[in-house]
């Protein structure tokens, strides 16, 4: 791994997105990004805020995360959201706003190690596009779920096998953290 060109992104690790599915991962993405960031290398948050009549609202009939405590970081992120590149707000799916597409582009990272919740939704379209732009997915699946069970984290597992490739499904111990 080059740490140059590497980055840690931590998708929608939310108090919205909190449920007794998600939670668990908790400290296990909190003790990656402190390993990842002692080391040295660069991280990127995700937030995602949604909005009235977004397509979540009218395709779906979704209206959470719209407002603070919702919307916030849990906090046993905190500490390290300080020391991250950034931290995205996006309204959709991926990282892959406008500001996160430039912010990768201007770091010239080009392998993407993904975690978050949820694995199902946000963390698989982050890789795909990742893949589509040429850059190197990494789905780090033990540091990833889904606020909806073990099936619907595991679906996007399958799933991102298809899109991505098997080789870039990995655990947080196969990551090759060094400074």
């Amino acid at each position: 791994m080059n740490s140059k060109s590497s980055v840690l992104v931590v998708i929608d690790v939310q108090n919205g997105f909190l449920t007794e599915h998600s939670r668990p991962v908790v400290p296990i993405i909190v003790d990656l990004v402190q390993r990842w960031q002692t080391a040295g290398h660069a991280t990127v948050f995700t937030r995602y805020l949604n909005f009235p009549g977004s397509p979540y609202e009218r395709l779906m009939g979704w209206t959470q995360l719209r407002e603070s405590p919702a919307t916030d970081i849990v906090d046993a992120l905190t500490p390290h959201v300080a020391k991250a590149a950034a931290v995205v707000d996006k309204t959709i799916y991926t990282l892959f706003n406008e500001e996160g597409a430039a912010l990768v582009k201007e770091h010239g990272w080009s392998d993407l190690y993904i975690c978050g919740i949820d694995t199902n939704s946000c963390v698989l379209k982050t890789a795909v596009d990742a893949f589509e732009r040429d850059l190197t997915p990494w789905i780090v699946t033990d540091a990833s779920a889904s606020h909806s069970g073990p099936d619907v984290h595991d679906a996007g597992i399958l799933l991102a096998t298809k899109f991505i490739g098997r080789r870039q499904l990995v655990t947080q111990a196969q990551i090759p953290i060094t400074p």
